[in-house]
């Protein structure tokens, strides 16, 4: 008889081991994002501190809605990220592919940063990236973003736009032989009116935060443009474009996995006829 209230006492403890350890993972599981609606400002890039380049050019990162977006000090970027515990590591990052030579060195490190990051830690207010070999690889101080215009349009919406370049992410440069050709513009109500070479069409935009865009494949006509257009690539491209920038006047719309930028200038406006 001793044997069996043994046996049942220790059947007991391991059901309550059982249960406390399930009540634990789902506590765990539960637990908030301590980096969700943070933004941080890079301070130090593989041991080398980050030299100030004023707010446009200032390297940061920013954690919202289970993304990240944000800047190398030269080029925006918003991509994928995961948090487990001490455990942090970046997916695909979309981002614009300008050209800054003062801040090359900074965005290389940036980069570098977030492609080898494995954990990361807070330690005297300052967020910290570590990688394979335990020293930081980033370090960061809390960033105030400023405050979002109270109901205002989103930037794109009234815009027009007509092609200047494409850079792809292999450096390769390809402009318009005319670029009045190849235009784009957004209406109010998420509508976008586009002209591609020798074909016209229409479709929407949706932008569902700073840098971010959607573009629908726009319904265009069917005309076959001449050798040495650009409509069939930029056709292809146009379901990947994931991100965009207004920078210097120019609107720069970047496709997912740094497969390029499409620079565009605003079209000129239509004089008016005299009365």
């Amino acid at each position: 008889m001793a044997s069996i209230g043994t046996s049942r006492r220790s059947s007991g403890r391991v059901a309550l081991a059982g249960l406390l350890a399930l009540a634990a993972a789902a506590t765990a599981a539960q637990a908030p994002n301590p980096l969700e609606g943070s933004s941080w400002k890079a301070v130090e890039l593989a041991g080398v501190r980050v030299p100030s380049a004023g707010d446009k050019r200032e390297p940061f990162i920013t954690f919202k809605g289970g993304r990240v977006t944000g800047s190398d000090g030269c080029n925006r970027f918003t991509g994928s990220y995961e948090l487990k515990g001490e455990s942090l590591t970046f997916g695909e990052i979309a981002g614009t592919r300008m050209a800054c030579p003062d801040t090359a060195e900074t965005e290389r490190r940036f980069q570098g940063a977030l492609k080898g990051t494995s954990r990361w830690r807070l330690a005297g207010g300052r967020l910290e990236f570590y990688g394979a070999t335990g020293k930081p690889l980033a370090v960061f101080e809390r960033r105030e973003p400023p405050p979002a215009p109270a109901a205002s349009p989103p930037p794109l919406q009234g815009s027009s736009w007509q092609l200047v370049r494409f850079r792809g992410g292999d450096d390769t440069t390809l402009m318009p032989g005319d670029k009045a050709r190849y235009t784009i513009a957004f209406a109010a109500g998420g509508q976008l009116t586009a002209r591609i070479d020798c074909n016209r069409g229409r479709g929407t935009w949706k932008s569902t935060g700073p840098g971010q865009l959607d573009l629908s494949p726009p319904a265009l006509t069917r005309a076959r443009c001449p050798e040495g257009s650009l409509h069939d690539r930029i056709v292809k491209h146009w379901p990947s474009i994931r991100s965009y920038v207004i920078r210097d006047g120019h609107l720069f719309l970047s496709l997912m996995a740094g497969g390029g930028t499409y620079e565009w200038e605003p079209m000129p406006k239509t004089p008016v006829a005299p009365r």
